[in-house]
């Protein structure tokens, strides 16, 4: 299987640098670089825009604007930021952001971490419908690797 393209979604949690650091160690193996991506919810800004009387646009460059200065904090102290190609920050439902990216981008692979920021388990919307990773894994033609917290490519 050649792998030249890892797409890499983040929420920047302890767990998806675990994925980050996983994804890096398969780019070094096989010559490959890397696309980060973090989606913005629009669920969740919507409810944010709501709750905080402005309007959705208002929102969402906030939230594009926290999202980029996040990568630049999150990259800033990593290492292996000479395999990053790009980083893009995306609007929209995570996963179908992430499948519409890694599809965009031809992927070969796309590495993601077990549970994000919210935590595993306990959300009704993971009981009923699955998490982020299963919906992705059932859009996407490529593999998804998904890493565990405390998984090492050691």
């Amino acid at each position: 299987m050649n792998i030249s393209l890892i797409l890499v979604p983040t929420d920047f949690s302890e767990c998806a640098l675990n994925s980050l650091n996983y994804a890096a160690s398969l780019a070094v193996m096989h010559k490959a670089e890397l696309i980060l991506m973090h989606v913005v919810d629009t669920r969740e800004a919507e409810h944010f825009a709501k709750f905080a009387k402005e309007s959705m646009d208002t929102v969402l460059e906030r939230l594009n604007n926290q999202a980029t200065q996040a990568f630049r904090r999150f990259l800033g102290q990593w290492p292996e930021k000479k395999l990053v190609r790009e980083t893009l920050v995306s609007a929209g439902t995570p996963f179908q952001e992430i499948a519409l990216k890694a599809r965009d981008f031809q992927a070969d692979l796309v590495v993601m971490g077990g549970y994000g920021s919210r935590g595993k388990g306990g959300q009704i919307e993971e009981i009923f419908f699955g998490s982020t990773v299963e919906k992705v894994v059932r859009l996407l033609p490529c593999p998804v690797l998904c890493v565990p917290i405390g998984w090492s490519a050691e």
